[in-house]
């Protein structure tokens, strides 16, 4: 149903213009009478209404996105239920939205999308912190407002995470979709994380990576095909946002970042070191396959000799600059890697060309000992030539069941294993885990028999291997900690067996509640780190919030103006405790002090268990006309009138309006036309009353019925 201007929706929602269409919804731009301000109105297409699964998933973005409150994530006020109606009110972002502000720039450059990027990252955080994972992310569901501040939006097929969140479907935008979901598999934080990657893609290539003539060819692509680097769309691109962008849309999501705080903490290092090497690369799985070794295999790995090559190292498909690369090759696991490519690559030849070398000794030792008992050349040899002898001497020690004991000593355990299979079957044992300062976690500290020593192949070697240092300093630049809330942060900190004390700091960048700034940089296990936390913006006309638990809704609205605050999302919840209609609790404490025009959101009671099974409904159509009231001359005369609702609830008199304040001149017909009025539990009678503002005098009133209806 097309909902036209001018129509309203619950007496207090008036459609001013539609301003978007999408796959399952129509998106308007309203007026809320109530709280007199513009909202989005996002309403299920008619063809879905009757579709349970459709329905349920539209519910599933209002449940879902109400839950989130985040400066980067769009606001929720209302979620209704009208019949066949379905509609949820939103925050009216005046913008453009990411895609179309790519297709005016054609792409961006690396700051500006690096900028975007940490916005969207930091929307998806507090949102996967709250175990809601969006699964749609794409450059239509971002929005771009006239600030220059960035929000996500639509969370229309976003789920709870849990251990049964398991498709059935493949969902989200196909050219944007992670191959888990194409499908149709397990969908966490990283699924989020690579559609985030393909949106960054798009930023800076100006399109996206992979494109077809239908969804099923796309998809595949996601699946099965390589990832064009971005740089060869756009050269101009920064090294460092191109390896955040190439890991982020790595086809396993092990392979990709673990969450959306990792993400920020490599874009902000891409903002202030466009050409670093910083980015983690994906770990080089083997893939080879399970063979049978036979009699003939199995005798040639022990005479030690190998007729395949070796195979060579896969490349990291992460992009870096020359400088990069020699610094890169400097580090600790790549002289690893070239130490074991020279020690198990040459080492069976080298030992072939050694025993081809000793017998060609042995053999000229046979005739220099025969010649030199005839000629006496033994006796004048050289001491170069005796020298030789006692070397001839030592390599018959040397049996062929024999080897020398390699070095393994600050080697990986997976390296050095390897290095003693290369060498006579040798085998490893660890005899024992120790602490140490001067070698890396992992790394082998000492080995028995020693480097050198002459032992039997096949024989097992024992090693030490180090636990690293005994207290190891905990890098917090690596924890996102400014991209989380304070609790969380404390949160993560004492998880690492840190110590936090909390400060508080006004902020005119940082939103109320998030990290400012810590310190120290570095902490080990038991030392204190001192968190800074925003309290926003230095107050330029603070008030006290009222206390507004306890009382109804309508009282609770009037306390929150009469400071100058206002009502924000209002939502529900049984209660055994409190009245139906009643405030349960407020989003920001009583006697706290805040900026003028802040919304305070609140939980009302939806009455007891038994009581939120039913609502009591009632309807009217009635027009009235002004003429009467007013006389001749009326067209001439304004008046200013609300319409509103009295019952008696508990032996008192409650009053809620239903529509604010109009102004209409004498001559017209005042509307009195309401299809769902919900009114208190238990109360089956009610009054429908026409009020002039101006005088508060009531001028017309209407008795209606209260029936119960069943919840749905």
């Amino acid at each position: 149903m097309i909902l036209r201007p001018g129509a309203f929706l619950q007496d207090r929602y008036e459609i001013m213009e539609q301003i978007g269409s999408g796959g399952m919804s129509d998106v308007y731009k309203a007026l809320c009478h109530k709280l007199n301000r513009p909202v989005a109105i996002k309403v299920l297409k008619e063809e879905f209404s009757s579709d349970s699964g459709f329905v349920s998933k539209f519910k599933m973005e209002a449940q879902a996105a109400a839950r989130l409150s985040h400066p980067n994530i769009v606001n929720v006020y209302d979620v209704v239920d009208d019949g066949n109606l379905h509609y949820i009110v939103m925050e009216l972002i005046e913008g453009i939205t990411l895609k179309n502000y790519i297709s005016k720039k054609g792409c961006l450059d690396s700051k500006e999308a690096i900028g975007i990027g940490i916005s969207v990252a930091q929307g998806l955080a507090a949102a996967h912190e709250q175990g809601i994972i969006h699964r749609d992310i794409k450059p239509q569901n971002i929005i771009i407002a006239r600030d220059g501040k960035v929000k996500v939006a639509d969370f229309g097929i976003a789920r709870a995470v849990s251990s049964q969140t398991m498709n059935a479907t493949a969902v989200g935008s196909v050219h944007y979709i992670s191959p888990e979901q194409a499908r149709g598999g397990y969908s966490d934080v990283r699924s989020d994380i690579y559609s985030l990657g393909i949106t960054m893609y798009e930023m800076v290539a100006g399109r996206v990576p992979f494109q077809g003539d239908n969804t099923v060819t796309v998809a595949l692509a996601h699946l099965e095909d390589p990832i064009t680097p971005p740089s060869f769309y756009n050269e101009n691109i920064s090294v460092a946002l191109e390896n955040i962008i190439l890991k982020s849309t790595e086809k396993k999501p092990e392979y990709r970042y673990k969450s959306m705080q990792e993400i920020i903490v490599d874009l902000r290092k891409a903002m202030v070191n466009p050409d670093g090497d910083f980015v983690q690369a994906p770990p080089q799985v083997s893939d080879s396959q399970t063979v049978i070794i036979g009699k003939p295999e199995l005798e040639q790995i022990r005479s030690g000799r190998r007729t395949q090559p070796e195979q060579p190292l896969k490349v990291n498909p992460i992009r870096r600059t020359e400088q990069a690369n020699r610094q890169a090759s400097d580090g600790k696991k790549v002289r690893r890697q070239e130490q074991e490519d020279e020690d198990i690559s040459p080492r069976i030849e080298k030992l072939l060309t050694a025993a081809g070398v000793a017998v060609a000794v042995i053999i000229v030792a046979v005739l220099i000992f025969v010649f030199s008992r005839v000629g006496g050349l033994f006796r004048s040899g050289s001491p170069k030539e005796t020298e030789n002898s006692s070397e001839v001497s030592s390599e018959e020690t040397l049996s062929d069941k024999q080897v020398k004991m390699p070095d393994v000593l600050g080697l990986a355990v997976e390296i050095a294993e390897q290095k003693l299979k290369d060498n006579g079957g040798l085998y490893m044992k660890i005899s024992d885990y120790a602490f140490s300062e001067t070698v890396d976690e992992g790394d082998v500290i000492s080995q028995k028999p020693e480097k050198d020593e002459i032992v039997d192949k096949y024989s097992a070697v024992y090693v030490v291997i180090s636990k690293g240092p005994e207290q190891v300093a905990v890098d917090l630049s690596q924890l996102g900690l400014e991209a989380m809330e304070g609790e969380t942060a404390k949160k993560v900190l004492e998880g690492k067996d840190l110590a936090v004390v909390l400060e508080q700091k006004e902020s005119d960048t940082v939103a109320v509640g998030y990290v400012v700034s810590y310190s120290p940089v570095q902490a080990k296990e038991g030392e204190t780190v001192t968190l800074v936390i925003s309290t926003g913006p230095a107050l330029v006309n603070p008030v006290t919030v009222p206390k507004i638990t306890g009382h109804t809704e309508e009282i609770a609205a009037e306390m929150l103006a009469d400071v100058g605050l206002l009502a924000g999302a209002v939502t529900e919840e049984t209660s055994e405790t409190i009245e139906w209609g009643n405030v349960i609790r407020q989003s920001v404490e009583a006697g706290k002090q805040v900026e003028a025009g802040t919304a305070v959101s609140y939980v009302k009671s939806s009455g007891t268990a038994q009581q939120a099974k039913y609502k009591y409904l009632a309807s009217i159509d009635k027009s009235y006309s002004l003429q009467t009231l007013i006389g001749p001359g009326s067209g001439s005369t304004q008046l200013t009138l609300k319409v509103q609702l009295r019952q008696t609830v508990n032996g008192r008199e409650e009053v809620r309006e239903l529509m604010g304040p109009v102004t209409m001149t004498g001559d017209q017909l005042l509307p009195v036309s309401f299809k769902n009025i919900e009114g208190a539990y238990g109360v089956t009678s009610g009054t429908v009353e026409i009020v002039n503002v101006e005088t508060n005098e009531v001028i017309n009133s209407y008795s209606i019925t209260f029936i119960p209806v069943p919840q749905s």
